[in-house]
């Protein structure tokens, strides 16, 4: 079998116009916001891998059980012969998708798809090198533009997993969700992982933990903006916000200025007011009900047709037909 294949959908400069264009927009916006894909440059996804393996933050671990449990069952149902991971980092969970499958039979192409060129690189060399009767075709492509880049073909799988849905805002999940039913056949498969709707208290924690990691998380997209966008942002003078809203069923993230500042972004020609105590809101985190799932997954073309969760129900992983 040949080596894997990377294929680039979305450059360096792609990724300079897309933040240009969010960070003016939710800079101008009121109340302001920022996109949370921006948290991920190389610092972030270090301090991210820290998030996971914090007590307060179950969701990964709890993924990852369903997973080891039910992986041969997931393959048995949709005995995929190709398997594309949206989102797919360092595709670790999927290694178990990927034994299972490869149990079946049926497994014959990988394409995870991703954002990070290096991040991807890494990865399908790492499977291609585990897996070597596979075809690994990376894909370096943002997933909510880039699904025309999914291989074509019949009996595909595509894992969105980690719970990511959730930082989409409603509009943009049924958008989503859309378009990964244009991108499939009837009778494929998406399998989506939803974190779920339970004490507001514990999810505040897993969102503001004790040690601080998610708080240097939040404010390292002042770090991105700074260095990316020549602003002058200090991010110590922002306060580290998790909030429950419990109307949209979903945790926000924000940054809370401590004092009133101006803010210059040279590359944007923009100034930035803010007054003390003004929030920017970084990150949305849904959490779902199985209802919801079924619902947003119907509306889009899906049949929900299994449900799987951990022990303490605090995850789930859905597998739905496209019809």
């Amino acid at each position: 079998m040949t080596g894997p294949e990377l294929t680039v959908h979305f450059t360096a400069e792609d990724a300079a116009r897309e933040l240009r264009a969010d960070v003016r927009a939710g800079l101008t916006d009121s109340p302001k916001w920022l996109v949370p894909k921006w948290f991920y440059d190389a610092a972030g996804s270090e301090l991210f891998e820290r998030i996971t393996e914090l007590p307060e933050y179950y969701q990964t671990r709890a993924e990852h059980r369903i997973l080891s449990r039910h992986a041969v069952e997931i393959a048995e149902r949709a005995p995929a012969g190709t398997l594309v991971e949206l989102g797919s980092g360092s595709s670790e969970k999927t290694r178990l998708l990927l034994e299972a499958l490869r149990k079946t039979g049926s497994l014959r192409e990988f394409a995870p798809l991703d954002v990070s060129e290096s991040a991807l690189r890494s990865a399908i060399e790492l499977i291609a090198a585990d897996y070597p009767e596979l075809v690994v075709r990376g894909i370096v492509g943002d997933f909510t533009t880039e699904l025309a880049a999914v291989p074509p073909g019949r009996g595909r799988m595509v894992a969105f997993l980690g719970g990511t849905i959730g930082n989409l805002l409603p509009h943009e999940r049924a958008e989503f969700l859309s378009a990964v039913r244009g991108a499939l056949q009837p009778g494929e498969w998406l399998l989506l992982g939803t974190d779920l709707v339970k004490d507001p208290d514990r999810l505040v924690r897993a969102y503001d933990d004790a040690q601080g990691v998610t708080a240097e998380f939040n404010r390292n997209v002042l770090r991105v903006l700074d260095r990316e966008l020549g602003a002058d942002f200090d991010p110590e003078a922002f306060r580290h916000v998790a909030l429950w809203n419990a109307e949209q069923e979903w945790i926000e993230m924000r940054l809370r200025a401590t004092r009133a500042m101006r803010v210059r972004v040279a590359e944007l020609d923009l100034e930035v007011e803010l007054a003390e105590g003004e929030d920017l809101r970084t990150e949305i985190s849904a959490k779902f009900r199985r209802e919801r799932v079924a619902a947003e997954l119907a509306a889009a073309g899906f049949e929900h047709s299994r449900w799987w969760t951990d022990e303490a129900e605090d995850f789930a992983l859905s597998l739905a037909t496209a019809i």
